[in-house]
């Protein structure tokens, strides 16, 4: 197979959600002809000012893209897109290629692999490292599963939305790799939320606190963004709490399967699950405030 390049592959993009959106913006603007398909139609529409096309029909996409890019929200909604009759793989052509970038269970990974095989399809996963502005910039890091020979012609399609991306092996390589790097994402938090807990408890003055902090060698750049929003209260909505505390489950789930004990990601679930039974649609750094209120900091500022 050639390189995936706009020039002779069409693409389709099922999942216009907060990450799916910027990134088929960035294939649009890299010259593809795409197709996009999400539930929600008026998500998808947003696109069409950039020359998407909208389909209603998941099969009508299956069946003409050369290319299948879908970001999902979870296993529930890949196993609902692939399978079925109206699903991605009864309508598929022979030799079409699957980028499946959702951050799910490695084992739907290799589901999706081996029913892709059935049909002649190549199936990649490769789930997306990084938050909406990342995605809108471009700079997003992807983690690659499958055959390597498809995974390094689809290139093309990743020099398009990702600053950097590695191949890891063979399917499911790559939503293992999200998984790793989603445990230290989600600890790192937890982990700074107690800190600026202890230290404002301690004394120090908040604002000067969290600048210190972004400034030193132990905060990942992952990280630092969110201690500036943090800092000023806002805790909108970059990488939602509710797909941390997703990502949380999945990593668990795996260890628990892989016998591997994992009791620091398993307290910091714990606390990531409390935020997020607030129920409002705010960023996974919304624990930083959830450490602030255990340790009573507001009560006695007002106090």
């Amino acid at each position: 197979m050639t390189p995936i390049t706009p020039d002779h592959h069409k693409l389709g993009f099922i999942g216009i959600g907060s990450m799916g959106r910027p990134i088929a913006k960035r294939l649009l603007e890299s010259g593809y002809n795409l197709t996009a398909y999400n539930r929600d139609r008026s998500k998808a529409e947003a696109l069409v000012g950039y020359g998407a096309i909208i389909t209603n029909s998941i099969a009508e996409l299956a069946s003409s893209a050369d290319v299948i890019l879908s970001c999902l929200a979870n296993d529930d909604a890949v196993r609902n897109v692939y399978a079925g009759s109206e699903g991605v793989f009864a309508n598929v052509r022979p030799g079409t290629v699957v980028i499946e970038m959702s951050t799910i269970n490695p084992e739907t990974s290799r589901e999706l692999y081996k029913l892709g095989v059935a049909r002649a399809v190549s199936v990649l996963d490769v789930p997306i490292s990084g938050s909406t502005p990342a995605a809108e910039q471009g700079t997003l890091t992807l983690f690659g599963g499958g055959d390597e020979e498809i995974f390094h012609n689809a290139e093309p399609i990743f020099r398009a939305i990702a600053q950097q991306y590695f191949y890891l092996g063979p399917s499911g390589s790559g939503t293992t790799m999200k998984l790793v790097v989603n445990t230290l994402l989600g600890i790192g938090m937890q982990a700074i939320a107690e800190a600026v807990a202890l230290g404002q408890k301690a004394g120090l003055n908040r604002d000067r606190l969290f600048d210190v902090l972004s400034h030193t060698a132990v905060i990942a750049p992952a990280h630092i963004g969110k201690l500036a929003r943090a800092a000023s209260n806002d805790y909108s909505a970059q990488f939602a709490l509710r797909l941390m505390n997703k990502d949380f489950r999945l990593i668990l789930e795996t260890a628990a399967e892989m016998r591997v004990p994992m009791p620091v990601t398993a307290a910091a679930f714990q606390i990531n699950t409390a935020e997020a039974a607030n129920s409002i649609e705010e960023d996974f750094s919304a624990v930083i405030r959830g450490m602030e209120n255990l340790a009573r900091l507001k009560s006695e500022a007002k106090a």
